[in-house]
């Protein structure tokens, strides 16, 4: 319970940290930084997604990410979900449509509450998982650590809070 309370914690100041973030970028909320680009609010409407996304997952529910062959979860797992655990950082890359927000939280203060509502959901069931194993199945990376998956939970949201800048 330990590695994960840390996880948690880590996971919830980065979420904090986004949450610092929408005050800046508070006059333009609903503008993209360029073109082709999300603007903040879509930002904090992708994170909040992903979070409630990887709650299901972590509840064993199905969720909106893609389902890989199980052949190849270990390649991605090993290429992309190990080395954002090892270096911290996200290359480019593209979401899936369920994760391409059109719009966001119309207002700073419904993305705030947004992020909280998904990030609250993303730890309660971190935490009752805990309780039955202390891996989950993914069906984009296979079976990892719960720890970890919070862990990269925590250098995505990092990434995307960089994007709001």
């Amino acid at each position: 319970m330990d590695e994960l309370a840390a996880a948690l914690t880590e996971n919830r100041k980065a979420v904090d940290a986004m949450m610092d973030a929408i005050g800046k970028v508070e006059e333009r909320w609903h503008v993209p930084r360029a073109p082709g680009k999300w603007s903040p609010s879509q930002v904090v409407e992708h994170v909040a997604r992903a979070l409630e996304e990887s709650a299901n997952e972590v509840a064993g529910r199905p969720a909106k990410f893609p389902t890989l062959p199980r052949l190849l979860r270990p390649v991605v797992r090993g290429l992309f979900f190990n080395r954002v655990l090892k270096t911290g950082r996200f290359g480019k890359a593209k979401t899936n449509r369920a994760m391409d927000p059109e719009a966001g939280p119309a207002s700073p203060a419904a993305g705030r509450l947004r992020l909280e509502q998904a990030l609250a959901a993303f730890e309660a069931e971190c935490r009752t998982r805990l309780e039955k194993s202390t891996t989950i199945a993914s069906g984009i990376f296979g079976t990892v650590a719960l720890t970890d998956y919070v862990r990269f939970q925590r250098f995505h949201t990092r990434h995307h809070t960089a994007q709001m800048m």
